[in-house]
C-alpha cells in the first residue's frame, strides 16, 4: 500500500536505540502522527516469552541454530500481530530491531551462512521489508562503557565477548554501504544531535508525513 510507513531502529549495544525511540515517541506525539512502536524480539506475548529464553536465560544451553530459529519465530509473530495490523490502520510503525539484527548478529556475528539466514528470515516475515533502517553506529568499547555507566547487565549475546560484537558492528557497516534502505547515524554525538539526524531521515523518506523542517 502506498501509505505504508515502516521503520526499524538498529545498532550495536549501547548505541542509544532506546533513548532515540523515546525521543521519537515524544516527537511523533507532538506532531499528532499515529504510530506503533514495539521492540523485537518481543512486542507480542509469544515474542516476550522467546525474548526471555534467548536473551535473559544465559544458563540455558541454546545452540546458535536454535537461537536463530527462536528469533525468527518471534519475528513471525511480531509481523502478523503487530506490524501488519498497524500498517493496515495507516499508522507509522517503528520496530526496535528487525531483520537486519538477525543478519548482523546471527550471520556476521555468530557465523551462520548469511544467505541461508536471509532466506529463513524472508519466510518468517513473509517478505516484509522496512522502508527505512536507521543504524546507530558506535565503537563497541564506547557502547560497553555506556552500558556499564547505566549498570546494564549483559545478555546472552553480550556475554559472548567483544570479538563477536566487533563482527556485528562490521556487519552493520557493510550492510549500510549496500542497502539503499539503510541510513547510518553517528551515535557518538549527543542524544539531541542524533535525534535531529533521525528527524532528517524521516523527512527525506516520508515527505508527505513530514512536509516541513519546522517543529
Amino acid at each position: 500500500m502506498a501509505n505504508e510507513r515502516f521503520v526499524a531502529l538498529e545498532g550495536v549495544e549501547g548505541a542509544g536505540k532506546t533513548t532515540q525511540a523515546q525521543l521519537l515517541e515524544e516527537w511523533l506525539t507532538r506532531e499528532g502522527i499515529a504510530y506503533t512502536l514495539a521492540r523485537e524480539p518481543g512486542g507480542t506475548e509469544v515474542g516476550e516469552a522467546i525474548r526471555t529464553v534467548v536473551q535473559d536465560r544465559p544458563e540455558l544451553d541454546v545452540s546458535i541454530e536454535t537461537e536463530l530459529l527462536l528469533y525468527l519465530a518471534s519475528r513471525a509473530s511480531f509481523v502478523r500481530q503487530i506490524v501488519e495490523p498497524a500498517l493496515a490502520r495507516g499508522e507509522l510503525v517503528i520496530a526496535d530491531r528487525f531483520s537486519m539484527s538477525t543478519y548482523a548478529y546471527q550471520g556476521y556475528g555468530r557465523g551462520l551462512d548469511l544467505e541461508s539466514v536471509r532466506a529463513m528470515d524472508r519466510f518468517a516475515t513473509g517478505g516484509l521489508v522496512p522502508h527505512l533502517y536507521l543504524i546507530f553506529d558506535l565503537p563497541v568499547e564506547a557502547g560497553r562503557r555506556r552500558q556499564q555507566v547505566a549498570n546494564q547487565s549483559d545478555d546472552r549475546i553480550e556475554q559472548a565477548g567483544p570479538a563477536l560484537l566487533e563482527r556485528v558492528r562490521r556487519g552493520y557497516l557493510e550492510m549500510a554501504e549496500h542497502d539503499p534502505t539503510a541510513h547510518l547515524i553517528d551515535a557518538s554525538k549527543s542524544a539531541e544531535e542524533v535525534h535531529e539526524e533521525v528527524r532528517k531521515a524521516f523527512r527525506a523518506i516520508f515527505p508527505e508525513t513530514f512536509p516541513c523542517a519546522g517543529d
